[in-house]
């Protein structure tokens, strides 16, 4: 018997996460109807009984593993597996909720001009996480952010969190786009690690001339911050040294993206107050992130 092809493929990357991902699979599993899907787990050789879960309750998910060279690269592996139109990347620190797949979905199909999409990401405390829906980090909008504490105007925090509209940069943990579209991007950069790969994938689908949406008439729950080990009850399974790197990573990521693709853009002088405030952003972490380890 020869299965349908799926009209959504879920990729999501795990390590050493197997309480939060069994938790988002059992969401997916109540609403998987709503849409014909696969889903893909990208392991990255977890060791605290992760994999073993997924081949006892999970056999109907599609098992890659690891290791896994970041985000961008556990992501990618994917890319031969699919077989679905559309591709969500979806973190495996989220909850799923009714209607999320087939409102987005048909969301999309209904307008051609759209290259990624998200739904409206909801925190524990039942606020929006305003890193759904964000601006490029230009000059002008990274330096109002870096030194005059200025986020609303890169978090679109004047604009209703309720309403549908375009932005210029979504979030991670839920990135719908198509296997058309990313084939013409090439996927993830795999210069990025553990953060900016979201900020850059945006990028480059809006320099295909198509719109990044924002959609908030679904949600889902994202316990942000419990895959990388940065919330007390799962940061005892993530190594100190790897929680510094990651932190660091996240700031050598907007270097990485400002020179990518902002660099020639701008003047030289521009460029360089610029990596200045990365400079001192980067210093200013590395110490915040001492006095709290």
């Amino acid at each position: 018997m020869i299965k349908s092809k799926p009209k959504l493929s879920i990729i999501i990357l795990n390590h050493n996460t197997k309480e939060l991902l069994e938790n988002c699979l059992n969401s997916i599993k109540k609403v998987k109807q709503e849409v014909p899907m696969e889903i893909i787990v990208s392991d990255n050789d977890s060791n605290d009984g992760s994999v073993e879960m997924i081949k006892q309750k999970f056999q109907w998910v599609k098992l890659i593993q690891g290791p896994n060279i970041g985000f961008s690269n556990g992501n990618n592996r994917a890319r031969k597996y699919v077989r679905g139109k559309y591709i969500l990347f979806l973190n495996s620190d989220t909850l799923v909720y009714k209607d999320v797949f087939s409102k987005t979905i048909r969301y999309f199909d209904n307008h051609s001009d759209i290259g990624a999409l998200t739904c409206k990401l909801v925190l524990e405390n039942g606020t929006l996480d305003k890193d759904a829906r964000r601006k490029f980090p230009t000059p002008w909008t990274s330096l109002k952010r870096l030194f005059l504490n200025s986020g609303n105007n890169y978090w679109y925090n004047n604009i209703d969190e309720n309403r549908i509209h375009e932005v210029e940069a979504i979030q991670g943990a839920f990135f719908l786009t198509t296997k058309e579209i990313l084939d013409k991007v090439g996927w993830f950069d795999e210069g990025y690690q553990w953060a900016g790969e979201d900020l850059d994938l945006s990028f480059q689908i809006s320099q295909l001339g198509l719109k990044i949406i924002y959609y908030p008439k679904v949600k889902l729950l994202h316990l942000k911050g419990a895959s990388m080990g940065k919330i007390k009850r799962t940061s005892r399974n993530v190594d100190p040294k790897v929680k510094l790197a990651r932190v660091m990573q996240g700031v050598d990521s907007m270097e990485y993206f400002y020179r990518k693709n902002m660099w020639s853009k701008y003047p030289v002088v521009l460029n360089y107050v610029v990596l200045l405030g990365i400079s001192l952003l980067r210093f200013a972490r590395l110490v915040k992130f001492k006095v709290n380890n």
